[in-house]
């Protein structure tokens, strides 16, 4: 199978595409998938179809039983039938949003070097939990490092590991509460700069700007106790 269009070009807005069945449920699959469904702490894709003058709102997007993106409309109106043309359009702001928030909370996994508990990602905020048994002591040095981190612009790319090459390196993986998909054959790697710029490796499904002067800056909102063992990290695009 190939990958989806949302993991092949994070940056399309808008495509053409097929409808290729529905779910039980009412969801609708087309062909390309440009909408990114649920996951990994992402939310899913919003945004509309067009066809034959007719549009859609899509309430958001989740996984079908085999990872496909699965859109799940507003209201209960008509469906585009199987085999309609369509045009798929993003709530692009929100999906960019996410995109600025997720390559942000990969950075903080940097300079919070302890493994991560969960996360979650939301249309201008983020949060990541760590395993850290005392609060951070100085959380402005902690912000202030993140934004230098930002401000060097670095690019971020993808790359792919094995199923055998990843439980190799177990260091790859920083959650300890979400593991990387295996069984395909192959993981996606997402890797922030390049050569002896590199700051971070890691497996990951979501989308991703293109370098990290694109997050922008970015603000700790608030640090929270989440059990004896877990501090909670909030950010916030400025």
């Amino acid at each position: 199978m190939s990958d989806p269009l949302y993991r092949q070009d994070a940056y399309a807005r808008d495509v053409s595409g097929v409808v290729i069945g529905h779910t039980d449920e009412g969801g609708i699959l087309v062909e390309p998938e440009l909408f990114y469904p649920t996951g990994g702490g992402q939310p899913g894709d919003s945004g509309w179809l067009e066809w034959d003058g007719k549009r859609l709102s899509i309430a958001t997007t989740v996984k079908g039983e085999n990872g496909e993106s699965v859109l799940v409309p507003a209201e209960p109106e008509a469906l585009p039938p199987k085999g309609a043309h369509v045009v798929q359009v993003l709530d692009w702001e929100r999906r960019h949003k996410h995109m600025r928030v997720h390559t942000a909370l990969h950075l903080l996994s940097v300079i919070v070097p302890l493994p991560v508990t969960g996360g979650a990602i939301g249309a201008g905020t983020g949060r990541l939990d760590f395993k850290m048994p005392e609060p951070p002591q100085d959380v402005q040095l902690l912000e202030d490092s993140l934004n230098k981190l930002i401000d060097r612009d670095l690019e971020v790319t993808e790359g792919w590991i094995s199923d055998e090459e990843l439980s190799a390196n177990p260091g790859l993986v920083k959650t300890m509460s979400v593991q990387p998909p295996r069984g395909s054959g192959r993981i996606r790697l997402v890797r922030i700069g390049t050569g002896t710029e590199q700051v971070d490796l890691q497996p990951c499904g979501g989308t991703h700007v293109a370098r990290t002067g694109e997050i922008g800056t970015v603000r700790i909102t608030k640090v929270q106790n989440k059990g004896k063992q877990n501090r909670r990290i909030n950010i916030s695009l400025d």
